[in-house]
């Protein structure tokens, strides 16, 4: 008996002290707050959010109001750059029904001459950009920001839109002091709260309860003093990794009528073929009659029809960067304006390969920015991406027709997100979306050694497949930003830059090079490393604390240094280093180091092969280990000395 009371008692107090928690209640900011100058939660963090609030409320008549606090202590401006500026997207489906933003106030709080100071920005300091053709950014930047302030803001969103509530990620890149997240549903409503992550809730209440003169479901969760999250290296989108909630309807009970929302991705079939910005294009193949060269319909194969179908796409569409599951202005528009979105573009594919009697079906899927594919948890939100598919002796292909270096099964890194759904006209199939070749990087020097001691030669980096893509990609986005990435990496004189796409899709930057800070001159000897600017001390396997997130990768991939350099003709070398292989034991991580030399002339080889594009967290210490033993590997150096 006493044991049971015992546990009663706790339960009580448990219960008691989730009661005394109130949320929605927004302290005043202290002074203590504004005046300390460093967190107790991390002392060297940059910045703190002391105070978050997001509430999600939806009225008896069928409006979500989003209401957003947010509170940041400054301790570094410098380094809290992305606390300093906000965004907000306003959406607008061109039906008819948008979001509207109200009540935005920014507040900067100093400590000056002992007492709070506010500076609130002005009117003219927000302002608006139009994104796409569905979202408009309203922005806004903190006035008077020093070292020591407390930033603020706070305003209220309100949407038709009840389907899905955006998924609120409870870990930030800095300390939380306190974050909140409540969600108020009026009964009839029935929604599933998607709980994705490690963290669990220091405070809780959730069930059913009196609200805004109603009955409601609510669902409120406080958490306190959470370490900032640390973005780890060779991770697609790190946002994966984080404690975060999503509302998505499930049910309706109106009038003692239920209805389900409950969606299978075979639900989601259905409503896709059924949208006029999808399945209902799809069917408009009077469009795409006799619009592809008469040639490609006489290939004889499938993978011939299929590769000159997308190479007739490349070459007459572009897409316009705008990634949507849904077309826009339709193929119609798309075939006379010769421009389209992700969804057009793929979709005019589809229509094309069935034009050629090839059995294809369009794929849809989340970008690696959006976040991996809930395949556990079907839902249109998630979507905003369609490839083309088509099978060929029971085998599948992807074809993706936004990029122009494409090829079958190669598709942009933007969509390599692990899942996609292909969506048959009978049924919904879950794929893994995967480029399976190897691509490589491929970084030489060709170089010779001057009696003084300086190195006179030129270097060239190859990228092919998705590493060409994406590097074509950046140099066509930001010509100077993408050589000031050079300028920063190699620290020493270099001339005649060259960047470009060559005839194989390769992508290639190259430079002449003078320098005479890699050798050192020791008793007349000429010391150096071999792989010269290529030898790094350190790799990007480093990571100390334990691993939270797999190991990811665009693709299968070898990275080679090819270094020969030329010595005078009255030198010669003294020692050399010795050619070396190790791998893991399943052979996914390998890595050469080969040395060979032809008279006066030396050529160091390195190939890190990786054979996988995601690997189980459980592998870094493999990564770790190897990785340290390549720079060992490569720090070893050679000595040039005159002939006798």
């Amino acid at each position: 008996m006493m044991k049971k009371f015992t546990l009663f008692i706790g339960c009580f107090l448990v219960s008691f002290l989730y009661s005394q928690h109130k949320f929605l209640n927004d302290p005043k900011l202290s002074d203590e707050d504004l005046k300390s100058t460093q967190s107790k939660i991390e002392a060297d963090a940059p910045a703190e959010v002391l105070y978050r609030s997001v509430h999600f409320m939806i009225d008896y008549n069928g409006y979500l109001t989003q209401e957003i606090t947010k509170r940041v202590k400054i301790y570094n401006k410098d380094n809290a750059g992305d606390y300093l500026d906000h965004e907000i997207s306003i959406y607008d489906n061109n039906q008819g029904d948008r979001e509207t933003l109200s009540n935005l106030k920014a507040v900067t709080y100093n400590w000056e001459d002992g007492k709070k100071v506010a500076t609130k920005i002005k009117g003219d300091e927000k302002f608006k950009s139009k994104e796409d053709t569905n979202f408009t950014i309203n922005k806004f930047a903190f006035a008077n920001v020093k070292d020591g302030s407390v930033v603020e803001y706070s305003y209220k969103l309100f949407s038709p839109f009840l389907s899905s509530t955006p998924r609120i990620l409870i870990e930030e890149e800095i300390p939380v002091k306190y974050v909140e997240y409540i969600f108020d549903a009026p009964k009839p409503l029935g929604y599933s709260i998607n709980y994705k992550g490690s963290l669990s809730p220091i405070r809780r209440d959730t069930g059913e309860k009196q609200l805004y003169g109603g009955e409601y479901n609510t669902y409120r969760f406080g958490y306190e003093n959470i370490p900032a999250f640390k973005d780890e290296k060779h991770v697609l989108n790190n946002n994966n990794y984080k404690t975060g909630i999503k509302a998505e309807l499930n049910s309706t009970m109106f009038n003692n009528v239920f209805k389900s929302y409950t969606l299978s991705w075979n639900d989601i079939r259905k409503r896709l073929y059924d949208h006029d910005d999808f399945g209902l294009q799809l069917k408009k193949d009077h469009l795409v009659k006799n619009l592809l060269p008469a040639e490609i319909y006489n290939l004889p194969t499938k993978m011939e029809k299929a590769n000159a179908i997308l190479k007739f796409v490349q070459k007459n569409y572009t897409w316009n960067k705008e990634d949507e599951a849904f077309t826009d202005k339709g193929i119609k528009n798309l075939l006379t304006t010769k421009i389209g979105n992700t969804a057009e573009i793929n979709l005019l594919l589809t229509m094309l390969l069935r034009s050629a009697d090839l059995n294809a079906d369009p794929v849809v899927l989340s970008t690696v920015k959006r976040g991996i594919l809930l395949a556990y948890n079907p839902s249109i939100a998630q979507l905003n991406f369609v490839l083309a598919s088509f099978v060929d002796n029971d085998k599948l292909y992807l074809l993706d027709g936004t990029s122009k270096l494409t090829e079958i099964n190669m598709i942009s890194p933007r969509a390599l997100n692990q899942y996609g759904i292909m969506m048959t006209k009978d049924e919904a199939k879950q794929l893994n979306v995967v480029f399976p070749e190897v691509s490589k990087v491929m970084l030489s020097i060709d170089a010779k050694l001057t009696p003084e001691g300086t190195f006179e030669g030129r270097f060239a980096d190859r990228d092919t497949k998705l590493f060409a893509m994406a590097a074509n990609e950046s140099y066509s986005d930001d010509e100077k930003k993408f050589a000031k990435g050079y300028q920063d990496e190699y620290r020493f004189p270099y001339s005649n830059m060259k960047h470009g796409l060559q005839e194989n899709n390769d992508f290639e930057t190259s430079f002449d090079f003078t320098s005479d800070t890699f050798v050192d001159n020791i008793a007349n000897k000429l010391v150096f490393n071999p792989l010269l600017f290529l030898y790094s001390k350190n790799h990007n396997f480093d990571q100390k604390e334990e691993r939270r997130a797999p190991i990811e990768f665009y693709s299968p991939h070898e990275r080679v240094k090819k270094v020969t350099i030329t010595l005078p003709d009255n030198y010669q070398f003294e020692n050399l280093p010795k050619s070396k292989k190790f791998r893991t034991e399943d052979n996914s991580i390998a890595y050469t180091y080969v040395v060979t030399q032809n008279g006066n002339a030396l050529t160091v080889e390195t190939t890190v092969s990786i054979d996988d594009s995601n690997f189980p967290k459980e592998y870094f210490p493999a990564f770790k280990q190897i990785f340290d033993n390549v720079t060992k590997m490569e720090a070893q150096v050679v000595t040039a000395v005159k002939k006798k």
